[in-house]
């Protein structure tokens, strides 16, 4: 029985290369001379550094710019509270966002069971598989799918016939 995986995964070597990238800009830039301006990333948790919300602004530009050289879609960023740090600093956290939230998930199986398509979809930990007899009903799926669910960066793959 034909059928595919909705998954939501990053490419993270394109963003560690991006955050080098941006890191790597703060370091040449005029405007970012003698500040606390930094970048750096631990597995999926990237961290702005800076001296004020208006430079964690600048370097979150500059960073947004990398992924989309990139083509890493930015969807994936899940920005966190700016804190305060010793002094006058101030961090921010970025989370990079990996599978599908259950609520999601839950909201992408809803969408193919209203779809009055001939396909059952089922949660299997952070993706979704979705399973049916004909290879073009599969196809509207993903089409349905990536019209109607605009705020995750989806992607489908394992593609079986």
């Amino acid at each position: 029985m034909p059928s595919f995986d909705t998954v939501c995964e990053p490419n993270l070597v394109e963003v560690k290369n991006a955050v080098d990238n941006t890191a790597k800009e703060i370091g040449t830039r005029f405007d970012f001379k003698g500040t606390s301006a930094a970048i750096e990333i631990k597995e999926k948790e990237i961290t702005l550094y800076g001296d004020a919300e208006f430079q964690l602004g600048q370097v979150e530009d500059i960073l947004t710019n990398k992924l989309a050289k990139r083509n890493v879609d930015v969807r994936f960023l899940d920005k966190g509270k700016v804190e305060k740090i010793g002094g006058d600093k101030v961090k921010q956290v970025v989370k990079v966002r990996s599978g599908i939230e259950s609520e999601q998930a839950k909201k992408v199986q809803k969408l193919i069971k209203d779809s009055k398509l001939k396909l059952q979809a089922s949660i299997q930990g952070d993706a979704v598989r979705v399973t049916g007899a004909k290879k073009d009903e599969l196809q509207a799926a993903m089409a349905l799918i990536r019209k109607e669910i605009s705020d995750l960066p989806l992607s489908f793959n394992n593609f079986r016939d």
